[in-house]
């Protein structure tokens, strides 16, 4: 069997163990209309998928009513169709019934609000394979930083042998803020250029990469 080589794995959600590209921009889209501003392009909404979502619209609309707005009618439809319409990504599920075997405790650490997150890993079988899912409640504007510090004492002692997987910049900085290590995926949504500037202890283009790093 695979040794582990770290005793906690923190995942992020969005664009490491899901693909959610279809779902956020389609309630982006239903967002933007209800508001009655155009919906940018699917370029530039790829970049909305990691950080906080009221960030995003704040930032593209420079009106925080207006971006509040745009925040709940992204949620009216996220909430009910936009959370399905996603894809794991192949090799995930295996990946983490190694991990479960080989006795590593694994959490998810992502920005996205608690109901649709554990909503999504509920859908794709996957929240039983976690110890607990640490995510902002629909009134937080907590980033990653501060997610992450909310999994610091279940982890107790394993802190100083825990790791975080995530595909943004966010999930590294983040990471380094709270003392741990983080492996950047390649495959989600994080420019290469921009995570291997961000100096990640790991990075992996692929799941398989992922394992490798992991076990």
């Amino acid at each position: 069997m695979s040794q582990p080589r770290f005793a906690a794995v923190l995942f992020d959600l969005d664009g490491t163990l899901t693909d959610p590209f279809e779902g956020i921009t389609r309630s982006a889209a239903y967002a933007f209309e209800r508001i009655g501003r155009p919906t940018p392009d699917d370029d530039a909404l790829r970049a909305w998928i990691g950080p906080p979502l009221r960030d995003s619209f704040r930032a593209h609309l420079g009106d925080e009513a207006l971006a509040a707005a745009a925040v709940a009618f992204y949620r009216e439809r996220y909430g009910t169709i936009g959370m399905y319409e996603n894809v794991l990504y192949p090799g995930v599920i295996e990946l983490l019934e190694n991990l479960r075997a080989a006795g590593t405790r694994l959490f998810v650490a992502t920005s996205k609000i608690r109901g649709p997150a554990e909503g999504i890993l509920a859908h794709f079988g996957l929240l039983h394979f976690f110890e607990a899912v640490a995510a902002p409640e629909p009134s937080d504007t907590a980033h990653k930083a501060e997610v992450i510090a909310g999994l610091l004492p279940v982890l107790g002692a394993d802190r100083a042998r825990a790791v975080m997987v995530g595909d943004t910049t966010f999930d590294i900085l983040g990471a380094r803020a709270n003392d741990l290590p983080c492996i950047a995926v390649g495959y989600g949504y994080g420019p290469p250029n921009l995570l291997r500037a961000a100096e990640p202890f790991a990075y992996a283009a692929t799941v398989a990469d992922v394992r490798k790093l992991l076990l």
